[in-house]
């Protein structure tokens, strides 16, 4: 009875060794002849293109939304001297005259001693920060031909500026 080296269960080595080889070699040429199956993810370039695009995107958004926060913060300070305004206009109709500077926007919800006639509090609340954290500038007799002047410096603290870093002030429109 003859073997065939490409039979299992031959014990011959030297049959085995030949048996192996070529299925061996077979499996060789069709791992190397296989397509590579590509592995899932981004190469570095495809990365690269997204970032950018990503980079462009926000250096052409962030300018306008930044620009709306500023606008409506402005915005916040006007809202908020026009009911400081009417606080102050309730009082004197209630005490007679504007508070002094020594008492200054406080005496809107703090009644100021020897004043019997103080009816407030005229604030809801206490008397507000500007939207940039800072207080708001009061003096009576105002400089500007009113009696009193009520203002914000803006952004950047400072009397002056433009965009937002301009006062806000009760009376210029």
């Amino acid at each position: 009875m003859v073997v065939s080296p490409f039979v299992r269960g031959s014990t011959d080595p030297s049959r085995l060794a030949e048996a192996s080889l070529p299925q061996a070699i077979s499996r060789r040429e069709a791992a190397c002849s296989a397509p590579v199956a590509r592995q899932g993810g981004f190469t570095l370039l495809e990365l690269l293109v997204v970032i950018v695009i990503i980079g462009l995107l926000a250096g052409l958004v962030a300018p306008r939304y930044f620009d709306q926060v500023g606008k409506s913060n402005t915005k916040v300070a006007k809202a908020q001297i026009n009911a400081l305004e009417k606080a102050l206009d309730q009082y004197r109709l209630d005490v007679g005259s504007y508070p002094n500077n020594e008492l200054g926007l406080t005496a809107l919800n703090t009644k100021p001693q020897g004043m019997e006639r103080w009816a407030g509090p005229y604030l809801k609340k206490d008397v507000p920060l500007d939207p940039w954290g800072a207080r708001y500038v009061y003096k009576s007799p105002g400089d500007h031909g009113t009696e009193y002047d009520l203002s914000s410096l803006g952004a950047d603290g400072q009397v002056g500026g433009t965009g937002e870093a301009a006062d806000i002030t009760s009376w210029a429109p």
